[in-house]
């Protein structure tokens, strides 16, 4: 046997204290990445933190849109908004979204 030999029992037991010692670094790697996160301010969804102002403002207009549909009579909407498109008050692209918000699509 050579240097650094030592048999089976010996290359056994240096692969464990191998593999122990990659799960503690790669333990301790995640734990510093999980701490800078949280310092950071990192989101699950990856939204940076500074752009939570446009995030709070859309769940109005979202909750503007089920209302009338939850009542289940959304054709009424539907009729005076055709009737706004064909006087020419509203363009067809507005009837267009206005019409996929209140279905929901």
């Amino acid at each position: 046997m050579g240097l650094g030999g030592g048999g089976l029992m010996a290359n056994r037991a240096a692969m464990r204290m191998r593999t122990r010692q990659q799960y503690r670094t790669m333990s301790r790697m995640q734990r510093r990445r999980s701490y800078l996160e949280d310092k950071m301010g990192a989101r699950q969804d990856f939204q940076p933190a500074g752009e939570e102002a446009p995030a709070e403002e859309a769940p109005p207009q979202a909750a503007a849109a089920p209302a009338p549909a939850a009542g289940g009579d959304y054709t009424e909407e539907l009729e005076k908004l055709a009737k706004l498109k064909d006087e020419g008050v509203i363009t067809p692209e507005d009837f267009e979204a206005k019409k996929k918000q209140l279905l929901g699509l």
